[in-house]
């Protein structure tokens, strides 16, 4: 085997072979039709105020449409953008993509005969996030036909005209610590329709060209922007202002405004919504339900308010249209669950919640951002108005709609269609953790996501943009040399990461190039994992183990998040996986050896005859194992290949089966750590699977995820509602259904193969339809007289492995 020092010299060459062929890759895929360009557009923003924190700017063009031929516009900005066409809501974007890129959206515009009006609406926030970028704002957009520009940015065709719109209050707290800026409004009568109204002399504004991005494809598909709206009208009732609080909840992004995260000091904010909602008092008048009726309005005076159900967790646009016949104040606050019969806007660690102070007049209005709720509520704290036509514009992947589950446990059928929902709003442009309190890109998220949205989607878009957005970057800000960002597109100015999930990066990667086949995009990443393994390579202690590694070592929400130093076991097992998955990419058998020398020594340190402990600690120069065990470092012990059912018999006896959803109940083994939806449980269910237990995955879905899909129509961050209740992640619940319950072991989009096993999981029947890129896999199955029969179907070229056959 190799020394150490020679394989870093070859890491060393190899980096700098790939990192030059970085540009021809890029290059190459918009050559093979994914082309990324403008004709004539230019990046332009309001002059010298590129760099203005929470700026809200409207663009309006005029253009006339041709006789013949479709336009479309052609747009990406920074920070977001939302379009009109003659006062008709087109989309909102851009498709994120990594710093110094931007991707660029194509929307058809079905334009009338003669003068067409198109307003874009751009929030600049420059402020960090783990949502968006921090970086200078810019339209640039272009309506095209053939080819023709009908209109663009500083380029050919009608101009854009800029007006800074004031009506969105600037100087705001932000939403989140994860998220930037909330949305609070001061309007007159008109401004919700600014773009009818040429600007004043007064409130034009000049714009200048901005320096030029990176311009790379969308390849995600189009959100449909469909409408939902209530299901029930829950309750009413009035509302106490200025009650005193002992204690204000002040959200780390209200008070540690700084360096590492941006935003308006509270001193220099213009209102503070948090604080003022906090003094509210509500008492209900009446809880009597009545279906939402949407033409009928929902009148509501000074101090008042009005509960209404969207009857299923959702992401999007919240809208309606408001009448005031007197200044009104009308917040409207939301959340994912209700507690003790109310909306608590802050229980999430965020300002759910959107101010407006309306003049009087009638004015349809859409929030910029989407939002996540099930419950919303309409306070009214002064004037009064009549809410009309509320809805939510949904904001989620239209790809997964297509997927199909179906048996004959009711409670299983919903349990899948809280996975897909979970999915879809999860899935837009990026995977994310969830939609609400960051909307961000987090590794290890991604690792399951992406598994399902092959079966849902069939194709592996929104994973190519992901490794793409890590793969351009020259380098990452404010984090050590060769460690990847935890969540990203992002910006952490604190220099917080987590090293552990950008070993999740490297299993995923494996995945990635079996799901999709492109080897070209795993060979052009290899730079970024050679780099890592050269930053892990300073805290290899004598035995080859990671120790007293840096900033955030994250295992799951669970006790073991404390048990992380000085050496963590689960974390070296998590890496031995990465250094074997990278060996198998790249053909490096020294990484292999090396990763089976990490499981070794993990054997001999870690297990004390009953578990596996999970951590050691460094006293008086000698590592000494402690006694803390837990639950997942038990699962990853076996998911990692630490340990198998052969090697350690007892040990995997008695997870499989005094382990699980009923082990609070039955008090068994006390001292070890129970583990938590994220990932512990979902750790489970794959070793069930693994290990050829379909019945007993059928059995513990329902304790594990009944009762979340049955509240909230979504799967949650944690056992319990106290965190996010729509978690990208807990979609894998999807992928275990398929796999475990229908029995599609594998699809092999690559080899063209579909290995079936159908087990007996107590069902009378069973069906489901996974997409591929070349069509869908159809398998139902049903019991005929204590007899299994069935029926599929397969895209052309397909085979059939039927794994019950086969030996």
């Amino acid at each position: 085997m190799r020394t150490r020092i020679e394989f870093a010299h070859k890491l060393v060459s190899i980096c700098v072979l790939c990192v030059a062929a970085m540009p021809v890759l890029v290059r190459a895929a918009r050559a093979g039709g994914e082309q990324a360009s403008f004709v004539s557009a230019r990046p332009i923003w309001v002059a010298d105020r590129q760099t203005e924190k929470n700026l809200f700017v409207g663009f309006r063009t005029d253009f006339d449409s041709p006789k013949s031929g479709r336009p479309v516009l052609r747009i990406t900005a920074s920070s977001l953008y939302r379009v009109y066409l003659n006062g008709r809501f087109i989309g909102h974007g851009p498709a994120r993509g990594p710093h110094g890129h931007c991707r660029i959206d194509e929307w058809p515009l079905q334009a009338t005969r003669g003068r067409n009006v198109l307003a874009v609406e751009v929030a600049g926030y420059n402020a960090n996030s783990y949502y968006l970028l921090d970086e200078p704002a810019f339209l640039q957009a272009e309506i095209v036909t053939g080819g023709t520009v009908l209109a663009s940015t500083a380029g050919a065709g009608a101009g854009f005209e800029a007006t800074v719109l004031p009506h969105r209050v600037q100087k705001v707290q932000r939403y989140s610590f994860q998220r930037p800026f909330i949305e609070y409004y001061r309007m007159r009568a008109g401004d919700d329709r600014w773009w009818d109204r040429p600007p004043a002399q007064s409130e034009a504004a000049a714009c200048s060209i901005q320096p030029a991005r990176g311009l790379l494809v969308r390849r995600v598909a189009y959100p449909q922007f469909l409408k939902r709206q209530p299901s029930r009208i829950l309750a009413q009732g009035t509302l106490e202002q200025d009650v005193p609080v002992e204690r204000l909840w002040k959200d780390r992004s209200l008070v540690n405004i700084g360096p590492q995260l941006k935003g308006y000091p509270e001193s220099e904010l213009d209102i503070v919504p948090s604080t003022q909602l906090q003094r509210i008092r509500s008492a209900f008048t009446s809880k009597a339900e009545k279906p939402y009726q949407p033409n009928e309005a929902i009148a509501l005076g000074r101090n008042t308010f009005s509960i209404v159900d969207l009857g299923t967790n959702l992401t999007g646009f919240v809208g309606a249209q408001i009448r005031c016949v007197e200044p009104t104040t009308l917040y409207i606050t939301f959340d994912e669950i209700l507690t003790q019969d109310d909306v608590d806007f802050k229980r999430l660690g965020c300002v759910n919640a959107i101010g407006y102070e309306l003049q009087p007049g009638t004015y349809h209005l859409e929030s910029f951002e989407p939002y996540t709720m099930r419950y919303l509520k309409l306070n009214v704290l002064a004037g009064d108005c009549r809410v009309e036509g509320l809805y939510l514009r949904e904001y989620a992947n239209p790809e997964a709609d297509q997927a199909r589950f179906a048996c004959s446990d009711p409670g299983l059928n919903r349990i899948f269609e809280a996975a897909r929902e979970t999915f879809r709003q999860n899935a837009v442009d990026i995977f994310m953790d969830c939609p609400s309190r960051e909307r961000a890109g987090w590794l290890c998220d991604s690792f399951f996501m992406a598994r399902v949205a092959l079966d849902l989607c069939g194709n592996t878009t929104i994973e190519k943009n992901m490794f793409e957005n890590y793969l351009l970057p020259p380098r990452f800000d404010h984090l050590p040399e060769g460690m990847l960002p935890m969540c990203y597109p992002a910006d952490h100015y604190d220099g917080v990461f987590i090293p552990n999930w950008a070993l999740w990066f490297v299993i995923q990667l494996e995945e990635y190039q079996a799901r999709s086949g492109d080897r070209e995009l795993v060979a052009a990443l290899r730079p970024r994992l050679e780099g890592l393994y050269e930053y892990f390579q300073r805290f290899k202690n004598a035995n080859g183990l990671l120790e007293k590694l840096e900033s955030w070592v994250f295992v799951e929400w669970s006790a073991a998040n404390s048990f992380v130093q000085d050496v963590s076991y689960p974390s070296n097992m998590l890496y031995a996986a990465a250094l074997a998955a990278a060996g198998r990419m790249y053909g490096e058998p020294a990484l292999l050896d090396e990763a089976e020398q990490i499981r070794e020594a993990i054997r001999r340190q870690s297990f004390d005859g009953e578990f596996f402990v999970d951590n050691a600690v460094r006293k008086d120069g000698r590592l000494e194992v402690t006694r803390n065990r837990s639950e997942v470092c038990q699962y990853f012990a076996f998911f990692f290949d630490v340990a198998t059912p052969e090697t350690h018999g007892e040990l995997w006896d008695r997870l499989a089966h005094q382990f699980g959803p009923r082990r609070k109940a039955t008090g068994a083994f006390p001292e070890v750590h129970p583990a938590n939806a994220f990932i512990g449980n979902y750790l489970r269910f794959e070793l069930l699977s693994r290990y050829g237990m379909p019945g007993q995955i059928r059995k513990e879905l329902a304790d594990y995820y009944l009762y979340m899909a049955d509240r909230t129509g979504t799967l949650w961050e944690n056992v319990g509602s106290e965190a996010s209740c729509n978690h990208g992640f807990a979609s894998h619940v999807a992928h275990s259904l398929y796999r475990d319950l229908l029995g599609v072991r594998h699809v092999d989009t690559q080899n063209k193969t579909v290995r079936l096993k159908i087990a007996d999981v107590g069902l009378d029947w069973c069906e489901g339809k996974l997409l591929t890129p070349d069509g869908p896999v159809v398998v139902r199955w049903w019991n005929d007289n204590g007899q299994t029969r069935r029926h599929v179907e397969l895209p052309a070229g397909y085979v059939l492995i039927d794994s019950d056959k086969e030996g």
